[in-house]
Formats: C-alpha cells, sequence, structure tokens
C-alpha cells in the first residue's frame, strides 16, 4: 500500500523496473538511463519526505506496513518471555509486556500491540487498552522495580478503549494512577512514541526518565480527526487540526514535551524495520548508561521536576 503523496515516487519507480526490465529483455545497455533515473527517485524521497506536513506524517504514523510494538521487541531482543494478565479481571491484548534479554541487559518491555489483519485487530481491539492493560502495565512496572530491570514502554495507540464497559471498570482511575506510581519507580523508564500518541491511552505509559519519539511518530492529547469533529463537527478539516494540534515529533521537542527524536530511514520505519530497530536498540543502551549512573532519588526528583516544568502558566 501506498499513500496518496507517495504516488509520484511509486511511478517513477515503477519506470524505473520497466526500463530494466526491457533492457534486459532487449539486451540494450541503459545504465546511464538508470543511473539518472535512480538519482530523480532519490532527490524526490528526499524532497518528500523532508518537508512532510503534518497530516502526511499521521498518515506515515499510521501506515500498515510500519513496525508495531512486537516487531521491534523480537528484532532488538535475544530472547522475550510475554507475561500475561492484571491478576484482577483479564489478559488485555491490546497492552503487552514481558521481560527481554538485550545482550545481556535484562529490560521490563511494555507497549501497545496493534493487529495486521482484521481478526488480529479484533483481538488486539486496535491498540486501544481497557483499564485492565494498564493495571497489567503498572503490574509488571513494579514486578520491574522489585527486581531492579529497566522499563522501556513503545507507545502506540490511538487512545484508551472508550466504551462503556471499561468505563465501569474504571478506566480513568487506571491510567491516573500510572502516572502517580510512573513518576516514583525506582528504576530507570524510558518512552518511545512509535507510531500514534494518542491522550491519556499514550500517557498511561507514558511516565519515563527519558521520553522520545521516533521520527514519523505523532503525540498528542487528541487526534486531529476527533479535534476537527469537535470544533467543526465534521473530519473534513483534519489536517488543519493536526496542524493547529502541533503533533509532530518536531514540534514536542521545540516545547520541550519530549527529550529526543530518533531517526528513522528515508520513507519511514517500515522501508527498514531492521534499521529502525537497531536505531533504537542504539539509543536505548545510550540512555540506560546514563541513567544507570544516578541513584534512584535522583532520577525520581529528576523526573518530577521535567513533568512539573511541561506547559505554561501565566496569571
Amino acid at each position: 500500500m501506498h499513500l496518496e503523496f507517495e504516488k509520484p515516487i511509486v511511478d517513477l519507480e515503477a519506470k524505473l523496473n520497466e526500463m530494466k526490465r526491457l533492457a534486459s529483455d532487449n539486451g540494450v545497455d541503459v545504465t546511464d538511463a538508470v543511473h539518472k533515473l535512480e538519482d530523480k527517485i532519490i532527490k524526490l524521497k528526499e524532497e518528500t519526505f523532508t518537508n512532510l506536513t503534518r497530516w502526511q506524517r499521521v498518515q506515515l504514523s499510521r501506515h500498515p506496513d510500519r513496525p508495531y510494538t512486537l516487531d521491534y521487541i523480537y528484532e532488538i531482543t535475544n530472547e522475550f518471555i510475554e507475561l500475561h494478565g492484571d491478576r484482577a479481571v483479564s489478559d488485555d491484548k491490546a497492552m503487552i509486556g514481558g521481560l527481554g534479554e538485550m545482550d545481556g541487559q535484562s529490560v521490563m518491555f511494555i507497549g501497545q500491540q496493534k493487529g495486521r489483519n482484521t481478526k488480529q485487530r479484533q483481538m488486539r481491539n486496535f491498540g486501544m487498552a481497557n483499564p485492565d492493560g494498564y493495571r497489567k502495565a503498572l503490574r509488571l512496572m513494579k514486578t520491574a522495580e522489585k527486581f531492579n530491570v529497566p522499563i522501556i514502554t513503545f507507545i502506540d495507540t490511538p487512545g484508551a478503549f472508550p466504551g462503556l464497559e471499561a468505563e465501569e471498570r474504571g478506566q480513568g482511575e487506571a491510567i491516573a494512577r500510572n502516572l502517580k506510581e510512573m513518576m516514583t519507580l525506582k528504576v530507570p523508564v524510558i518512552c518511545i512514541v512509535i507510531g500514534e500518541g494518542a491522550s491519556g491511552g499514550a500517557l498511561g505509559i507514558g511516565i519515563g526518565d527519558k521520553v522520545l519519539m521516533l521520527e514519523n511518530s505523532w503525540y498528542s492529547v487528541i487526534s486531529p480527526e476527533n479535534c476537527s469533529a469537535i470544533l467543526w463537527r465534521t473530519w473534513d478539516y483534519k489536517e488543519q487540526a493536526a496542524d493547529a494540534l502541533k503533533l509532530t515529533a518536531k514540534d514536542m521537542m521545540s516545547v520541550k514535551l519530549v527529550d529526543g527524536i530518533i531517526k528513522e530511514p528515508l520513507g519511514g520505519a517500515h522501508t527498514d524495520m531492521k534499521a529502525t530497530a537497531a536505531e533504537i536498540k542504539k539509543v536505548i543502551f545510550a540512555e540506560l548508561k546514563k541513567l544507570q549512573k544516578m541513584s534512584a532519588e535522583e532520577r525520581i526528583s529528576s523526573r518530577i521536576d521535567k513533568f512539573c516544568a511541561m506547559g505554561v502558566v501565566s496569571e
């Protein structure tokens, strides 16, 4: 699948493949023409993906081929054991977590998981966790704290599940408790927005010593479509809403709501998942090395100060 703004690139790539096929079938040397077209494609990609609008980055963050939480976990770990259940109600499939080993370093991984096909999406509830999911996440965080294991969270959700049953089981309380408890976890916590980071659903596992974003992810209090629906009573103004929300990684860095941006391959993480995963792994190790030099008290104090300094207050 290709997004609308990728079509000029796709057309040129199709021409390139056709040129190579015809040259091969007819025994014609078209090396110079191939090189020129390849250079043109590279320049067009650089121009296109360097100047994406905010709405186009939102589209890229939702690309059906974009890697999800488990894709990254299995790629960067030597071994991963998924842990299940909140020990109260159920095992929420939209929130996954477990212990992983990265080159000798034990890590507790937690994140939202989306599905690739219709059956998986239904099982994973489109990455929208119920209260059971946030309570499972907290249980795993407390387990990590008990055994002095650092925590890595991968954020990728259109929001916490807004259904009646979720509210009846205490969705707001579950997220609020996670916010409170994550502030005072004694182990290092690194949060990475890998796709969509919407509303309290993202914040429920988003309090960390370091909050990072992949280059083509977004992080906001509301999605552009829902913002448009509230302000204009239609989804038709989602592009304007995306601009108003200022939800890209660069926007978040400019107002100091995140601590860093992780580069993606040209075209997005889905074009080279292994390279993206390798970059994530490198950043995780670099940040853990710095955080593990600090005492638990220093990390907690710094974490609280960072989040308390966010936003602008005027009287």
